[in-house]
């Protein structure tokens, strides 16, 4: 693979690289090296890889090829910019109720999932939400940057909003590869599936690529491709939704070919009189719902993992756990507001000392 270079990486991109011989590898893979790379500019949030490659400029060329498709992805499932030339997620918000717009195949492929993963999720992996989350990413928004006049979204402001969410209207033509939001009213946000399923499809396009040992976070959601050069697991930390607590992470989970996502109160909230509201809302409440103050999930597909996180969270325990234990390959586990953990029959059997 030839190094590529791009104004853009160089400049998103801290590198952090350190490297030694692996003398415990197998003969020819005995001298991959350890190389760590950082970059801010991505779906909003922090990008790490640590990967074991020949030579740093093979670890570098595998590097500006994961930013350069996650940037695609970023654009294309971007619900707030334009872009020139890319028919994105703005897009077909904008045209909605008026025409049908023509997409890259890989809003296709995304849409696809997020309305099958509704569908088994009884409803609870809604991506037509957006004329609901709009509301509240505004007041949400309003209320961090200004803290002493934060307010809850009116009710009523909600509930009509709501009159615009059914996700069976949206109309997804293959053959044409365009979509289509009948109701002007209506508008996607993917934010319970794009970063996972982004994290995944480009994952699998570097495996494709040769690249055999990684461990890469996108925002907390982490994809394993294969073990460590030593052929130990990969050690990954579940986070603590207690933020005061001097205990950073709750266990530690060893991963293969394997993904790690967590969604949780202490993501994105504001306070309001006191109280605290998080950002994951509650498709029937259209709040934000305290039974839980995190679920994470593990299973191989990142995009399913990230789906299934927000989905279950906003599921009752009983609920949650069927649909789980239904799922051939899918853990998860369950933290309370009171410290109290549930777990689904496997999750443990991922569980090492950190």
């Amino acid at each position: 693979m030839k190094k590529k270079r791009a104004a853009a990486f160089l400049l998103a991109a801290v590198l952090l690289v350190t490297g030694s011989s692996l003398g415990g590898c197998k003969e020819k893979e005995a001298k991959l090296n350890r190389y760590d790379a950082q970059f801010l500019d991505l779906f909003d949030t922090v990008t790490s890889i640590v990967a074991y490659t020949e030579d740093e400029e093979t670890f570098q060329a595998y590097v500006q090829e994961f930013y350069e498709e996650l940037k695609d992805y970023h654009e294309l499932y971007d619900i707030y910019h334009d872009y020139e030339g890319i028919a994105n997620l703005k897009t077909i918000n904008d045209h909605a109720g008026k025409e049908p717009v023509k997409v890259d195949e890989r809003i296709i492929g995304m849409l696809k999932e997020a309305v099958d993963m509704d569908e088994k999720t009884s409803g609870y992996m809604n991506v037509a939400m957006g004329s609901v989350l709009s509301i509240w990413h505004q007041y949400r928004t309003d209320g961090i940057y200004h803290p002493e006049s934060a307010e809850l979204p009116p009710m009523e402001d909600l509930k009509a909003a709501a009159e615009h969410m059914d996700i069976s209207q949206v109309v997804i033509d293959e053959e044409a590869s365009t979509v289509w939001l009948p109701d002007p009213d209506m508008s996607l946000d993917v934010g319970s599936i794009a970063k996972g399923y982004a994290t995944e499809m480009v994952c699998r396009k570097l495996e494709e690529d040769g690249l055999t040992r990684a461990l890469i976070s996108v925002g907390g959601n982490v994809r394993a491709i294969g073990e460590k050069a030593d052929g130990s697991l990969w050690k990954v930390g579940i986070q603590n939704p207690d933020l005061e607590s001097d205990t950073r992470y709750l266990h530690t989970v060893a991963l293969k070919d394997m993904s790690l996502v967590t969604s949780g109160s202490y993501q994105r909230f504001y306070t309001v009189d006191g109280q605290t509201y998080h950002h994951i809302i509650h498709p029937e409440l259209l709040m934000p719902w305290n039974q839980y103050t995190s679920v994470t999930i593990l299973c191989k597909d990142s995009g399913l993992a990230d789906c299934l996180s927000t989905a279950v969270f906003n599921m009752e325990l009983e609920d949650g756990k069927a649909l789980i234990e239904s799922m051939e390959g899918v853990e998860a586990l369950w933290m309370f507001e009171d410290g109290r953990e549930e777990f689904s029959s496997g999750f443990r059997s991922f569980m090492v000392e950190s």
